[in-house]
């Protein structure tokens, strides 16, 4: 190659992208994600972050490293497709522009594809170095075309593609490589380059529906590993066969389409897909109705859009009654529905006819009857059917009804049983035969959901109910109720109050007159006649009675007639009682305290009157002229129409209880009075007027109820003292009788004094404290003579081992526990065959005391008399047979 002349314009490094209008060609099938062609863009600072955007983002992406992505698939049109690619400095907000013209590469023919066997060589473009400078002056890039490589190819493999060589590997030894998935990236080893002669080569079968396009880098070193040419993009683009048949989405399909619809009336869309190129032959699907089940009333009553999958209706007469499910079966098919090349699926469509109300529910009969019991209410009294050939439980089905006359107070009401559809005619309000003994109501039944348009209620849809109302036995009521009446009190027993009877209400019943009787009376003043229902006093009325409130007595009675059942009513009389003076007014309170001394010295007293205005206060308060000492001692002064002040007169009266007799008189018509007893206690007090002296307390004295209490009390105290001294007395004697082991008559323990001294005489003072230990162990056997071991001593023998007992048997082994001991004690050797024996511890020698193991007579013991041994009672009886009398 000639060398070229630099210059300094040459050597310069300008920042942005080469050209400003960068063409390319393409296939005119774009896919998704496929890469197209690789933009240049030069730095002359190498740490500058560019990003890549294109003015059309929607169809295209520019990556990181300047790859240019289609964003979707589509068909390129004849006419170039341009559009804009834009790198920006991430720092420094630079932006640069460059245009890229698409251009659609020449459509594949039998003609291109002779000529893409043979191998094409790709030429590196050139570059040159001059003193070894890093600056370059670089060719653009060149666009490579696309590689259209079909898939599933049979090889046979490897197959070359084409060759990859540099213009300089004349002068030098270079080696090729490629980089990027299908061949050092996963997928690996698709493809294979020779690094020697730059053949590029697939190894196996292409799969589209798997990798649609391959987006390859070539490279050339020389031997030592550096860099002679740019790397070069290399587009493997998988030409798509159709291997794949149509997939629809579901199996079975389903829709719904109401009843009497018109044709053109949309149904469904049911969808399929095929995994080969949607914008090929390959993929495009194409739809029909294969057949339909049932065929009636129409055999083809559905039609398909052949591209889009939509079900339409082509005919009328839809009827759910008659038809209520249609089965389509749909086939699609690939190469725009071509029967011979195509590949083709089916599927199931299932069509619902749905209800439309089309039918108006009619009544079974022009006429129902019925029947019910006066004065009740909540009753079905008649059912209404109807039928209706819409699809059950539905608003075209479910049936409404109305009264449209013959009830115009409203008494009855039509409810819809939900399972059954029929209407149940109920009564609401109480009906009286007396006054309506039949009804003759007008029914018309509609469904949840008007009628479909141009259909009418038919005559049927309109009936009559003939209600029949029975006479039964009413209670009677009394007129009026409550009756109030106005009456003084004091109405003396035996006097005629009022009258108070009821009315039967059963006009047309053959029953006697009514009897009257007593429900309430609190106070037991009335009684009433039984026949003409007349009320008279039996006690004289109090107003202050506790069974009168507010002035108001209330009684209840009762009026029973004979009918089947017999019916009876209740009816109130009230007694408004007016006020009349019979009662006197009385002092409060009954006790009262003040103080010896005139000052302080006031008692204030209310007058209590159980009667009311007119007959109470205000009230006149006087002292009774007799006796003369209360007026001469007290005065009394009224301060309000119902309070009085109680003082002294004197200057100084003695302490004690006194008697104030006060004259009370109220300020009714005529007049009434009383004379009221104030119990006033004088004590002596202190400044504040509070009483000091004990005197007061003593001369309160205490009530009749205390005192009897405190005797109670008193006398429930003795007694149990009582019983505790009767109780210790029993328990001593039980304890007694239980120590004596022998006959009373028997008993010599009277006599015998016991003492807790236990020594050895008068000898024995002083103590050696190891005599009380084991003989044994003081005295060996040895050095003991023979012959003066003492009688009550234990014998040498070896000990016997006696079975282990419990220290407290349970009482149920008590039984046990004798028999063990009984045996214990036979098979003792050491035990005498006598049980008198008794062991004791050794407790030395040489008392002058002699032995107290025996009682004998000492030889004086003739020259006593015990005769007097027979005066001391039968206890003594025994000794006096022993020693006193004679001789013998």
């Amino acid at each position: 190659q000639a060398p070229i002349k630099a210059t300094c314009e040459d050597m310069s490094c300008k920042t942005g992208f080469p050209e400003d209008v960068h063409s390319a060609v393409v296939s005119r099938s774009v896919h998704g994600g496929q890469p197209l062609l690789n933009v240049k863009f030069q730095s002359c600072d190498g740490n500058k972050k560019i990003h890549f955007g294109s003015s059309e983002p929607e169809d295209f992406r520019v990556g990181e490293d300047g790859v240019v992505y289609a964003e979707r698939s589509f068909q390129l049109s004849a006419e170039p497709t341009e559009f804009v690619v834009s790198a920006q400095d991430k720092e420094t907000q630079e932006e640069w522009r460059m245009r890229v013209k698409l251009t659609p590469e020449p459509a594949f023919t039998e003609a291109s594809e002779t000529d893409q066997k043979k191998i094409e060589d790709i030429v590196f473009p050139w570059q040159q170095y001059k003193h070894s400078s890093p600056l370059k002056r670089q060719k653009r890039d060149w666009v490579i075309p696309p590689i259209n490589l079909p898939e599933n190819s049979r090889g046979p493999f490897p197959q070359e593609l084409v060759r990859i060589r540099s213009d300089r590997d004349k002068s030098l030894s270079l080696r090729y490589s490629v980089t990027g998935p299908g061949a050092d990236q996963p997928p690996t080893g698709i493809f294979i380059i020779n690094p020697i002669s730059g053949q590029l080569s697939v190894t196996k079968p292409l799969d589209r529906e798997q990798i649609a396009s391959f987006h390859l880098r070539a490279h050339a070193v020389d031997v030592n590993g550096n860099q002679v040419e740019n790397p070069i993009d290399i587009v493997i683009n998988v030409i798509d066969m159709n291997d794949n048949r149509p997939e629809f989405l579901h199996q079975v399909w389903n829709g719904t389409v109401p009843e009497g619809s018109k044709p053109g009336t949309y149904v469904m869309t049911v969808t399929a897909i095929d995994a080969d190129d949607p914008n090929a032959q390959n993929g495009m699907l194409r739809y029909r109705i294969l057949s339909q089940a049932p065929s009636s009333p129409s055999p083809n009553m559905f039609t398909i859009n052949n591209e889009t999958g939509d079900i339409i209706t082509v005919a009328a007469g839809l009827d759910r009654e008659k038809v209520q499910q249609y089965t389509l079966i749909i086939q699609a098919t690939d190469m725009e529905g071509n029967p011979t090349y195509g590949l083709s699926n089916t599927a199931t469509a299932v069509i619902t006819v749905t209800d439309v109300n089309d039918n108006p529910p009619e009544f079974t009969a022009m006429t129902f009857y019925g029947e019910v019991p006066e004065n009740r209410v909540d009753v079905i009294v008649a059912n209404l059917t109807v039928t209706d050939k819409d699809q059950p439980h539905t608003p075209a089905w479910n049936a409404m009804y109305r009264m449209t006359g013959g009830d115009p107070t409203g008494r009855f009401t039509i409810l819809t049983d939900p399972n059954s559809n029929d209407g149940l005619v109920t009564v609401v309000k109480p009906i009286d035969f007396e006054t309506n003994r039949m009804f003759v109501l007008t029914v018309a039944a509609e469904n949840q959901v008007p009628l479909a348009k141009g259909i009418q209620h038919p005559p049927q849809s309109t009936a009559t109910v003939s209600i029949t109302v029975i006479d039964v036995n009413e209670s009677p009521y009394f007129v009026p109720n409550p009756k109030l009446v106005r009456q003084e009190e004091g109405l003396l027993a035996g006097s005629v109050l009022t009258t108070f009877t009821a009315q039967d209400p059963d006009r047309y019943m053959q029953q006697t007159s009514l009897r009257y009787s007593k429900l309430s009376d609190p106070a037991n003043w009335l009684k009433i006649d039984p026949v003409n229902g007349q009320i008279t006093t039996t006690a004289v009325l109090d107003r202050e009675s506790i069974y009168v409130q507010n002035n108001m007595y209330n009684a209840t009675f009762l009026a029973s007639d004979n009918g089947i059942p017999p019916m009876s009513g209740t009816g109130t009389l009230q007694i408004y009682l007016l006020d009349i003076n019979d009662n006197a007014p009385q002092v409060n309170p009954k006790e009262a305290t003040t103080c010896e001394t005139l000052q302080p010295n006031a008692i204030n007293i209310t007058a209590v009157d159980p009667d009311i205005d007119p007959n109470a206060g205000p009230f006149a308060f006087e002292l009774p002229d007799t006796p003369a000492s209360i007026k001469r001692n007290w005065t009394i002064v009224r301060i309000s129409g119902d309070h009085a002040q109680l003082s002294l007169r004197i200057r100084f009266l003695e302490a004690g209880i006194y008697d104030v007799p006060i004259v009370i008189t109220d300020s009714g018509n005529p007049h009434a009075s009383s004379t009221s007893v104030l119990k006033v206690k004088v004590c002596q007090c202190d400044i504040n007027g509070d009483c000091t002296d004990v005197d007061r307390i003593v001369g309160a004295g205490l009530g009749t109820g205390a005192i009897i209490a405190i005797l109670l009390c008193i006398i429930i105290l003795l007694i149990l003292v009582l019983m505790f001294v009767v109780w210790m007395k029993r328990r001593d004697k039980e304890r007694q009788a239980k120590q004596l082991l022998i006959d009373p008559e028997d008993d010599v323990r009277d006599n015998i004094l016991k003492y807790d001294e236990e020594g050895g005489g008068e000898e024995d003072q002083d103590y050696d404290l190891s005599q009380l230990q084991q003989p044994d162990t003081v005295e060996p056997d040895a050095i003991k003579p023979v012959g003066i071991r003492r009688l009550d001593e234990r014998p040498i023998h070896a000990e016997p081992q006696y079975p282990v007992r419990s220290a407290a048997p349970h009482p149920g082994d008590i039984g046990d526990f004798i028999n063990e001991g009984l045996k214990a004690a036979d098979n003792d050797p050491t035990a005498p065959p006598y049980d008198s024996l008794l062991v004791f511890d050794y407790e030395g020698s040489g008392s002058t005391a002699g032995s107290l193991s025996s009682l004998n007579s000492s030889s004086s013991g003739g020259e006593q008399d015990y005769d007097y041994l027979n005066d001391w009672g039968p206890r003594f009886k025994k000794l006096a047979d022993m020693y006193g009398g004679g001789d013998d």
